[in-house]
């Protein structure tokens, strides 16, 4: 039976990867800013067979309260096997029109946060590990956005870059330690974040994009995770064509930066 904490918990992948453990009998804490949107998760996760469902409701934009949240989660089932650390905020503004402000919050949620719970979940499983030989999965979301720039997500892109650089290390570090880390890559997969990327001025930019529409159902896209998780993956894509700029970037640099001025941001 596997122990699972999901952040980001509340719609889209988060909510989906929680219905696949809960199909399997896991023990959940979810955690997202919503407490009402997480009762409903909760409620369905239940009927689906989850052996236990915890809620740890909290705005990971403020960093003073994630070493109690992390260790809340910790200890709601005596130690944790998956943590998916998934919650995120996008944009959707031109360079000159992001605020300094936007970017710390950007990069507060998408990339201090998960640093910070990956930190404090290290502890926790090293001060475990010394007797039980257990071991510990961190699953983390960034985005095709994080492998090149693209229009309109200059901090969300770098806050996914960013997580590259940290997950990588933490687990090249602390692998012969029983530590797993998956990145989580997806492409264009039908949930809401377009609806609540920050526009001009830090406001929802409210719509709902086409390619967000059009992408891959985010029910298909929490299979594929939790596959990938199940067979500790370092890497898994998610999405349909568009992840073909992957294998561009990789071998065709220079059309990836023509494709990036060109191609529709939404």
């Amino acid at each position: 039976m596997n122990r699972v904490w999901i952040t980001g918990a509340s719609s889209g992948i988060g909510e989906q990867v929680a219905y696949q453990y809960a199909r399997e009998g896991a023990e959940l804490v979810l955690t997202a800013s919503s407490l009402a949107k997480l009762e409903t998760v909760a409620a369905h996760c239940r009927e689906l067979g989850a052996n236990g469902v915890i809620l740890a409701a909290y705005d990971l934009g403020q960093p003073e309260g994630i070493s109690d949240l992390t260790r809340q989660a910790w200890n709601a089932y005596h130690g944790l096997d998956v943590a998916f650390l998934n919650a995120g905020i996008s944009q959707r503004t031109r360079v000159e029109d992001t605020s300094m402000e936007m970017a710390r919050k950007i990069m507060e949620i998408n990339y201090f946060a998960p640093v910070a719970i990956a930190k404090e979940l290290l502890t926790l499983f090293s001060a475990e590990n010394t007797a039980s030989k257990s071991l510990l999965h961190i699953a983390v979301t960034t985005s095709i956005a994080g492998l090149f720039g693209f229009p309109l997500r200059c901090a969300y892109s770098s806050s996914k870059h960013a997580l590259y650089g940290f997950f990588e290390t933490l687990q090249a570090e602390n692998y012969d330690k029983n530590l797993r880390v998956t990145i989580v890559c997806p492409g264009r997969v039908n949930t809401p974040i377009s609806l609540r990327a920050l526009d001009k001025g830090g406001k929802p930019h409210g719509v709902m994009d086409e390619g967000q529409a059009n992408g891959l159902s985010a029910d298909r896209a929490a299979r594929q995770i939790v596959r990938a998780i199940r067979k500790s993956k370092r890497e898994v894509y998610i999405g349909k064509g568009e992840l073909i700029m992957v294998y561009i970037k990789r071998f065709f640099p220079g059309v990836c930066a023509w494709i990036g001025r060109h191609v529709s941001a939404t």
